[in-house]
C-alpha cells in the first residue's frame, strides 16, 4: 500500500516542475554526487599510485582509511555544518572522507597486485617511472582501479541523500519534509 502511495507521488505531475520539483532534486543529488566523486578521485588516485608505485606509506594509507571508515557520518557533518553553516560544503567535505578510502584501497592494491617481474622487465628494457606507470601498472591494475572507483562512487551516492537531508536540497528535503509533515508515502519517494 505504502509502495503504491509513493509510486504515485513520484508518478505525480505537480511534483515534476517548479521549485522543489523532482528533476530540480535530482540534479541538486547528482551535482553534489559528482562533485564529490570528482574531489575524492583528485585526492586518493595520485596518493594510491604513490602508495602502490613506491610501497612507500602503505600502513599510513590503511590506517588513514579505517579511521575514515569509522567515523560517524550524521556526527561530522553535524560538527561541519556548526562550523562552516548550513550549505553544500559540509556535505561535499563528509562525502569526499568516506569517498576516498574506497579509492584509495582500489588504487594502491591494484599497483601491488602488478607483477614485480613485469617492473623490472619495464625498468630493463628502459622505460622511465612514468611510462611504467602509465604503460604497464595502470592497465594491469585496471580491474581493482576499477573496483576501488565503483566503491567509491557507491558510497558517495549511498550517503547523498541522508546527508544532504541536513544541510541541503536534494532527494534528501523530501525525507526531512515527509517526516515533519507524517508524509511517508513522500518520505519513500525521496528515499526511492
Amino acid at each position: 500500500m505504502i509502495f503504491q502511495e509513493a509510486l504515485a507521488w513520484i508518478l505525480d505531475p505537480a511534483h515534476w516542475s517548479g521549485n522543489g520539483s523532482i528533476p530540480q532534486r535530482l540534479m541538486e543529488t547528482l551535482a553534489i554526487s559528482g562533485i564529490s566523486l570528482l574531489i575524492a578521485l583528485l585526492i586518493a588516485v595520485p596518493l594510491g599510485i604513490y602508495i602502490g608505485h613506491t610501497g612507500r606509506g602503505r600502513s599510513f594509507a590503511i590506517i588513514l582509511s579505517n579511521v575514515a571508515r569509522a567515523l560517524p557520518t550524521l556526527g561530522l557533518l553535524s560538527i561541519l555544518i556548526l562550523v562552516i553553516g548550513v550549505n553544500w560544503i559540509p556535505v561535499a567535505i563528509v562525502l569526499v572522507v568516506l569517498g576516498i578510502p574506497p579509492m584509495l584501497a582500489g588504487v594502491y592494491a591494484g599497483f601491488e597486485s602488478v607483477n614485480r617481474d613485469t617492473i623490472d622487465a619495464a625498468r630493463a628494457i628502459g622505460m622511465t617511472e612514468a611510462q611504467i606507470i602509465g604503460r604497464v601498472e595502470i592497465p594491469l591494475a585496471a580491474p581493482l582501479l576499477v573496483g576501488g572507483l565503483r566503491a567509491c562512487a557507491l558510497q558517495i551516492v549511498a550517503t547523498t541523500t541522508v546527508a544532504s537531508a541536513f544541510a541541503f536540497g536534494g532527494f534528501g528535503a523530501y525525507l526531512v519534509r515527509g517526516l515533519a509533515q507524517a508524509d511517508w508515502a513522500q518520505m519513500l519517494a525521496g528515499a526511492i
